[in-house]
């Protein structure tokens, strides 16, 4: 392969139609004769439902039907499940989830009921005409607090709310470490839950063919084909074939669209008794109430190190919020994944975690950008900092001692790193972000009167998701060549990078290919989106489906010029005959193969080619940021003022686009540690940040420009590409970074540790703490 397209920084080619407005969302379509849905929802957190009245919403105009959990029951339908599974210490308990609620309400914004009507606006009015008789029940909605004793309960399957016990490492060696070591720092650390709010709200339209019955979901999506599997053969219990999944163009996914949603059965479920199209389009409010959200992880964690400043052990007994209900994916967020990552780049002998979920009158957590990776790694860098003021080494030199430095290396948590740039990526950011210039920088802030700090932290990704992948790629009569893959975009620019792909190993224009995905019927299986997974894998899928297309044309092109397959080469877009002057480009090999005349015996017409790569290696992007914040002491208002981060991805298929899912990235991890924060009414359970105007999202003057460098000089081994996943990197470097920083400009007022998100008021208060503490 002539690397001509690989490494070149081209220009989205998916955004001429964004700009020009020709974006396909679910929210733009409307099908012929389409009815639509609305979702009647729990205003409580916790509550019986004693009576469901419709009688005087049936008289509604334009009303066509109300359903409630008994019809989805007496229609066979199944409950949405969770498909996680790991080895617990304890079982997890796994209660039932209805896409209405049977019986009892758990958290606000559960469904009880949903109309279907002519139009939105009759769905709305006949929704409020519907009576709902509720008894209230206690609530919690703090994880800690669901396990005490005495809180009110969820479930009675699952007895002092507790839906599992999850613990990896060695324990007695994590002991015993802990019983030589010079120093022990603990700290309690929590990551806070998080909105997970793309542009696009979720969305759906449900189709039935009667004549076929079958079923057609059109939905905001990032996984087509698992979702298939869940809903054929656990809700509505039919074969694979008869259930159809398309996801268009999507608006953002960062993990809240990978799971099944109650409005995805209901859609369906509603086409198929009514005979015609049924859509769905959420509001932003109901986005906030009705879709997953993230992280809300509660660390214990402990940190030994020798008296030369080496790690020893390290410790971490977790208390992970999984709301209501066990989402799709939920609980692997703060085990398996939290645990792959758990102790970061650093190389500690001994490590054990231990994680216990906890039900609570909330909506279900489930993967959030990083998925566990920016749990584990939150704990450690903050540690390390920790560490570096309780042993009087710099936060820099304490990191240098620890880091991993010879390849292959296999962690405590068993997971075998091949390769990266860890210490030269520490070198690189000390560098790059004038280390030397602080004191001057921190004197001119003291000048006008802010407390300036400057923070380091390192981080670790596991990157893989599902571990196999779908891709095809075939020539077509319009000379382009269309390439599939079982991934899912969702604003990545798969459009752009996957045909780079293609036309290095095909020596033909990236104009040529043609990109596809989002549909069951292209490939039979597929991983979607999740886990940073779709350079490692999608795009070695691609390289195997291109390289068998080649290999399939080689054999035709043997046939035709009377040679053996052996002694035909390909190069530049052709096919050679070694030693002669004789050969055939790839376009006229392709033509000539959809004529069965000119193929060998037993050959399909055309020229194409399936793959299934299947791997089960991780890949392990990582880097180093250094971040400096201001803070007005009198006001606790911090101003993030510079950011650089080092990241190594291995090879860039397309820097442009790395980058900007680094930052895309990073503005996510930026906002969780300054500003975002779910917070819900601890006697009611109502949501309280429920909307922008009480859930603070970062804006463009919230953040800094961004520095640094992104390196390809360690590519990985363990795919055809050698590329690392870049999606979920920035979301776990920066709030550690910016957090560090934060207390770094503290701790000359004493403040020792403050959790996220720190808002001018949490500072604020800290900083008064202090000063009366002092």
């Amino acid at each position: 392969m002539t690397a001509r397209n690989i490494g070149q920084s081209l220009a989205r080619l998916e955004d001429d139609r964004f700009l020009r407005g020709r974006g396909d969302y679910v929210a733009d379509r409307e099908a012929r004769g389409c009815l639509h849905l609305h979702v009647i929802r729990s205003p409580h957190g916790h509550a019986a439902i004693r009576r469901i009245e419709s009688r005087a919403a049936l008289a509604a105009p334009g009303l066509r039907a109300i359903y409630t959990e008994p019809d989805l029951s007496r229609a066979g339908l199944g409950n949405i499940p969770c498909i996680t599974a790991f080895d617990a210490t304890e079982p997890m308990i796994v209660p039932p989830r209805p896409a209405l609620a049977r019986g009892v309400v758990r958290h606000v914004g559960d469904p009880v009921a949903c109309v279907v009507a002519d139009s939105a606006d009759a769905a709305l009015a006949a929704a409020e005409l519907v009576e709902i008789e509720y008894e209230l029940l206690p609530c919690v909605v703090d994880a800690r607090a669901a396990l005490a004793a005495g809180a009110p309960q969820l479930w009675p399957e699952a007895m002092g709310n507790s839906a599992f016990l999850y613990r990896k490492g060695d324990a007695a060696a994590v002991a015993a470490a802990m019983a030589s070591a010079a120093h022990i720092v603990e700290c309690d650390l929590a990551n806070n839950r998080v909105a997970i709010a793309p542009m696009e709200a979720r969305a759906a339209i449900g189709h039935y063919d009667a004549a076929a019955d079958c079923l057609h979901l059109v939905f905001t999506g990032q996984a087509v084909h698992g979702t298939r599997r869940q809903l054929a053969e656990q809700i509505f219990k039919v074969p694979a074939g008869k259930l159809r999944l398309t996801v268009p163009d999507v608006g953002g996914g960062f993990g809240v669209k990978n799971f099944v949603y109650p409005e995805w059965v209901l859609v369906l479920f509603a086409a198929r008794a009514l005979g015609r199209p049924v859509r769905w389009v959420s509001e932003r409010i109901e986005d906030f109430i009705a879709s997953t959200q993230g992280r809300d992880f509660h660390a214990r964690a402990r940190l030994a190190l020798d008296a030369e400043g080496r790690f020893l052990a390290l410790e971490v007994k977790a208390i992970a919020n999984m709301g209501a209900y066990l989402s799709t994916n939920g609980p692997i967020s703060s085990t398996t994944a939290a645990a792959s990552a758990m102790g970061g780049v650093y190389a500690i002998p001994a490590v054990t975690t231990e994680v216990r979920g906890a039900f609570t009158n909330t909506q279900p957590v489930d993967a959030y950008r990083g998925a566990g990776k920016p749990e584990a790694n939150y704990v450690i860098e903050r540690l390390v900092d920790l560490a570096a003021a309780r042993t009087g080494i710099d936060a820099a030199e304490l990191r240098r001692r620890n880091i991993i430095a010879s390849f292959p290396y296999r962690t405590a948590m068993g997971m075998e790193i091949d390769g990266g740039r860890f210490g030269a990526n520490i070198e690189d950011a000390l560098r790059l972000s004038d280390a030397g210039g602080y004191a001057a920088r921190r004197e001119a802030s003291g000048a006008r009167g802010r407390l300036r700090g400057r923070g380091i932290a390192c981080f670790l990704e596991t990157a893989r998701g599902l571990p196999n992948e779908f891709a095809s790629a075939a020539f077509e009569a319009d000379g382009m060549v269309t390439l599939a893959v079982g991934t899912q975009s969702n604003g990545q620019g798969h459009e752009t990078a996957y045909p780079q792909i293609a036309a290095d190993l095909l020596g033909l224009p990236v104009a040529r290919m043609r990109f596809r995905q989002g549909d069951t019927t292209l490939l039979p299986g597929g991983g979607g989106h999740g886990g940073a997974r779709s350079m490692h894998l999608g795009g070695s899928a691609l390289v195997e489906a291109v390289e068998g297309l080649i290999e399939r044309g080689r054999q035709i092109a043997a046939h035709l010029l009377q040679a053996s397959v052996a002694d035909i080469g390909f190069a530049a877009g052709r096919y050679s005959l070694r030693g002669s002057d004789r050969g055939m480009d790839i376009d006229a090999v392709a033509e000539a193969a959809r004529d069965p005349a000119n193929l060998p015996d037993g050959a399909k017409p055309g020229l194409s080619f399936q793959a299934n790569y299947i791997s089960d290696l991780y890949t392990f992007p990582n880097g180093c940021h250094v971040a400096e914040v201001e803070i007005d002491p009198e006001t606790g208002a911090t101003r993030l003022d510079r950011y650089l981060l080092v990241d190594d991805y291995g090879t860039l298929v397309n820097p442009m686009l790395t980058l900007g899912q680094v930052h895309g990235g990073l503005a996510q991890g930026i906002g969780q540690a300054l500003l975002e924060h779910v917070v819900f009414d601890p006697e009611s359970g109502q949501l309280l940040s429920g909307s922008f105007m009480d859930y603070a999202l970062p804006r463009a003057d919230d953040l800094p420009r961004f520095d640094g460098l992104l390196s390809a000089e360690a590519p990985t081994r363990v795919n055809r590409l050698g590329a690392k996943g870049a999606g979920q990197a920035g979301a776990i470097a920066a709030p550690p970074v910016v957090m560090n920083a934060i207390l770094d400009a503290l701790a000359p007022l004493g403040v020792r540790n403050l959790d996220m998100p720190a808002t001018p008021e949490r500072v604020w208060r800290a900083i008064l703490a202090a000063r009366r503490a002092r």
